[in-house]
């Protein structure tokens, strides 16, 4: 049986990932592999309640750093076991948008936790459930911002954070990526969608032989 392969997807908010998720999916299939996307938080029923109260709650400005490090954990634990885990053992090829990585660069390098404890709890979390890779797109902070209000959409609770925010979210992820060059690969957003495309394709490409060999 083919193995299965997951996929992860990092960035600030306005970076592209929602096109080259799309574009990546259906490129797998047209490969005839089986395809699934999952978000985060959310992916599940119950993850689904936990992200419209990180993100959308009219009271959830009083939200502690604390209890959204533990509400992101919680909605990732029932991913990882009701949808990721199977998905996997079923050969199919899953796409996050976003993962851990989120957790322990929105949290931990923008929010001020401890980086030993926001590890700990995403150990927890997805136990030995690991992206085969991760891809960041990378892009100014500044810039990222622009992207989100050109779209004219209300933003949501993270999205609304300070310019400075999203520069601790940026050098975290670049932080990230030279700790872990294996699984870790960035990329510039900045480039058109098309270059961008290639570049994943061969990258997935990649990691898939190198699990069938």
């Amino acid at each position: 049986m083919t193995p299965g392969l997951l996929i992860s997807f990092e960035g600030s908010e306005g970076c592209g990932k929602s096109t080259q998720i799309q574009r990546l999916k259906a490129r797998l299939e047209a490969a005839g592999r089986t395809v699934e996307l999952r978000r985060e938080p959310g992916g599940t029923h119950i993850g689904e309640r936990i992200r419209d109260l990180l993100q959308h709650d009219k009271e959830a400005h009083q939200m502690t750093p604390v209890t959204e490090l533990f509400l992101f954990a919680a909605s990732r634990a029932q991913l990882v076991r009701e949808q990721i885990r199977p998905s996997l053992d079923a050969g199919n090829v899953v796409i996050l948008d976003r993962f851990f990585d989120s957790t322990t660069v929105y949290q931990g390098y923008a929010r001020g936790l401890p980086l030993e404890h926001v590890h700990a709890i995403n150990r927890i979390a997805v136990g030995d459930v690991i992206p085969h890779l991760t891809v960041v797109l990378d892009m100014d902070a500044r810039a990222a911002k622009e992207r989100i209000h050109r779209d004219g959409r209300e933003l949501d609770r993270i999205e609304s954070q300070p310019v400075e925010f999203f520069e601790k979210v940026r050098q975290g992820y670049l932080h990230l990526a030279v700790e872990q060059p294996q699984r870790m690969v960035v990329l510039d957003a900045n480039q058109t969608p098309e270059v961008i495309e290639a570049q994943i394709w061969k990258l997935v490409e990649d990691r898939s032989h190198a699990l069938q060999s």
